[in-house]
């Protein structure tokens, strides 16, 4: 059956089998939540298990509806495999499928170890991938058409400072999404790449960056003026639900990101020049920039 490729496939979440990953912290659990408050069935997963647990209690406290909850790596293949046949035959298909689990690890390409940028791809775009794989299909088996949200990053739309291997893994996400938007939209399934900048997360204060140390005054400054623009998680996901209401692919949790990416498209001049400060500027940081020893550990 044809369905209108720009109608919004999925106008409001209740009732509807939300999937979500990364649901313990940060945006996964401000989108956990809303999602239950606006009356989603929720199917839940994250690595950590007790952030797991109490976002869990906080939903079905709140009247809330979780389905299914559970720990798993998304890293490893087989164990989303099995997550995903598990969920659909006891509860069928997904409406709504979200990647948001990730991890944030950067670092010069002399400090940056091999081990990291695979821990980054295997996580940040295999992982995606894996729950992609076995959930989407019978989504269109379904025939209820639906939403698939991919959270890809700044960093993959622009070349952030010591984001070499963080951009790999988010411009491969970027890439799949784009096909997908494509590929899924006969089947009334529609795409949204949400692309954050700055949000005020864990992550902010635990980010690991080889070769920088996270105690230097030249440190604390950059990261107290990225929490000072900053958004909040649930700013944060206010927006990606308004992506999936309004079957928007380009999602963008602040406006710094929507004129960076128009200013790399319409003014290329303009972003060139502004890579180049803000590259001058996170450099001031490293102890002694292209020095830095590789720990291939």
């Amino acid at each position: 059956m044809f369905r209108h490729p720009f109608r919004a496939p999925v106008r409001d979440l209740r009732g509807k089998n939300v999937f979500l990953t990364g649901a313990a912290s940060g945006i996964g659990r401000a989108v956990a939540v809303r999602a239950g408050r606006e009356g989603a069935v929720l199917f839940l997963t994250d690595v950590n298990q007790p952030g797991l647990i109490e976002v869990v209690n906080e939903i079905t406290e709140a009247g809330g509806e979780v389905a299914y909850a559970a720990p798993v790596d998304v890293a490893d293949h087989d164990a989303v495999r099995a997550m995903a046949a598990e969920i659909t035959a006891d509860h069928g298909s997904m409406d709504v499928v979200m990647n948001i689990a990730g991890i944030a690890s950067w670092g010069t390409i002399s400090a940056m170890p091999h081990s990291t940028w695979q821990k980054v791809v295997d996580i940040n775009l295999m992982g995606p991938i894996s729950v992609l794989e076995y959930l989407v299909p019978p989504m269109i088996e379904a025939g209820r058409g639906g939403h698939v949200v991919n959270v890809s990053s700044a960093a993959g739309i622009i070349g952030m400072p010591w984001h070499a291997a963080y951009s790999a893994s988010k411009f491969g996400l970027r890439g799949v999404s784009e096909v997908l938007r494509f590929d899924l939209a006969r089947h009334g399934i529609g795409v949204s790449l949400v692309c954050p900048g700055g949000v005020d997360t864990g992550l902010t204060e635990t980010v690991n960056i080889a070769g920088v140390d996270n105690h230097s005054p030249q440190f604390r400054k950059l990261q107290a003026r990225f929490k000072k623009r900053a958004v909040t998680p649930e700013q944060a996901a206010s927006s990606i639900m308004w992506g999936i209401r309004k079957n928007k692919y380009w999602v963008y949790t602040s406006p710094d990101i929507r004129v960076a990416h128009l200013a790399q498209r319409y003014f290329p001049p303009g972003y060139v020049a502004a890579m180049k400060i803000m590259n001058t500027v996170a450099n001031k940081a490293l102890p002694d920039v292209g020095r830095a020893v590789r720990n291939d550990a």
